[in-house]
């Protein structure tokens, strides 16, 4: 069920404290943590508590967790300092556009230069 952990799901297992991750921080409704495979000096996921597969599943169901997440996502830019130079925060939808965890989650990408268009 949309909402509810799902047993197979990596996001699911570090919301729960079942898999580690280095969490730089940690609200009521989100995880925020280092990708294991950084794509710029500063990559943090921002993950919410609820299990839905992706942004816009996420903003249907539960629109005020969604928002919890971008603002989580600009907190993470601020803690980290990037917010004065300039960072972004992906949404990948699918497994075409680079989502392997099917657990909605936003990218916060800084450090460096992040050119136009992406990818």
């Amino acid at each position: 069920m949309a909402g509810e952990p799902q047993a197979d799901c990596l996001f699911c297992k570090i919301v729960s404290g079942d898999v580690p991750a280095t969490v730089v921080r940690e609200t009521e409704t989100t995880v925020a943590f280092r990708d294991i495979n950084p794509q710029a000096p500063t990559h943090i996921l921002v993950i919410p508590k609820v299990h839905h597969p992706d942004a816009a599943a996420l903003a249907a169901a539960e629109p005020a967790i969604l928002a919890d997440v971008v603002r989580e996502a600009g907190e993470v830019a601020r803690e980290e300092k990037v917010d004065g130079t300039g960072y972004r925060i992906v949404f990948n939808t699918g497994s075409g556009a680079g989502q392997t965890v099917f657990h909605a989650h936003a990218h916060v990408l800084g450090g460096r230069g992040l050119q136009w268009p992406p990818g």
